[in-house]
C-alpha cells in the first residue's frame, strides 16, 4: 500500500523511525471520518427542523463548524488522530516526529479545499503520488506527516521480567561467592544437604 519508512533524527542523538502512511489507508480513514462528519449533520438537521427560517442559519454554521474543525479538535486533543484515522492506527505528527502543533492543524485542514480541485482530490493524490513522504498540498504547507501508530509494549511485563532477572543474577552471584563448607569434600558442590556434604556429626540422621 505504498508505505515506507523515514528516519528522524534527534538533537538527543536517537534517530526515530516513522511508517509512513501511502495513499489507502488515508482514503480510508478519510472515508470513515465523513460517515462519522454525515451522522452529525443528519442528527443536527433533524434537531433544527422545527426552527424555521433561524434553523436554516444555525444549520449553516454547524455545517461550516463541523467541516472544518472536526478534524482539528480531534488532531489536538485526541493525539493527533481523528476516528477514523485511529480506525486505521494512524495519526498526524510534525516533520520531525514530534506532536501536531495548533498552527500546523489548522492550515493542513484548511488546505483541505486546495486538495480536492479540481475534482475527487486530484490535487492532493497527485501531490502524495510524486513527494517522498506520501504529503498532500496540506501537509507540505504545514509541515506535517502522516504515520502509523505504533502499539506500545506492555509495560507490566517488562516490569515484572526485569526484578526476576535481577534476583535469578543475584542468586547465581550468591552462590558463586560462598566459600563450601568445611566438611564437604573438595570439589563437591554443596547445594541443599546431600549426605556427602552434611555435617559429620549429622550424616545418616
Amino acid at each position: 500500500m505504498l508505505d515506507t519508512l523515514r528516519r528522524v533524527p534527534t538533537p538527543e542523538g536517537i534517530e526515530l523511525t516513522l511508517r509512513l502512511a501511502g495513499p489507502v489507508p488515508r482514503a480510508y480513514a478519510f472515508i470513515v471520518d465523513l460517515m462519522i462528519r454525515g451522522m452529525i449533520m443528519l442528527v443536527i438537521v433533524q434537531i433544527l427542523a422545527f426552527a424555521g427560517r433561524s434553523g436554516t442559519g444555525l444549520f449553516l454554521i454547524a455545517y461550516f463548524a463541523i467541516e472544518w474543525f472536526y478534524p482539528v479538535l480531534f488532531e489536538l486533543f485526541w493525539n493527533g488522530a481523528t476516528p477514523g484515522k485511529r480506525a486505521f492506527s494512524l495519526m498526524v505528527v510534525n516533520d520531525n516526529g514530534t506532536p501536531v502543533t495548533v498552527g500546523a492543524s489548522i492550515i493542513r485542514n484548511m488546505l483541505r479545499a486546495v486538495d480536492f480541485l479540481p475534482m475527487l482530490w486530484a490535487f492532493g493524490l497527485l501531490s502524495m503520488l510524486f513527494t517522498r513522504d506520501f504529503k498532500r498540498l496540506g501537509d507540505l504547507a504545514a509541515g506535517t506527516v502522516v504515520v502509523y501508530r505504533d502499539k506500545p509494549r506492555r509495560a507490566g511485563t517488562m516490569a515484572q521480567a526485569a526484578p526476576r532477572a535481577a534476583r535469578r543474577a543475584s542468586t547465581r552471584i550468591r552462590a558463586r561467592a560462598a566459600p563450601p563448607a568445611p566438611w564437604c569434600r573438595r570439589g563437591a558442590a554443596c547445594r541443599g544437604t546431600p549426605p556427602r556434604c552434611r555435617p559429620p556429626g549429622r550424616r545418616g540422621a
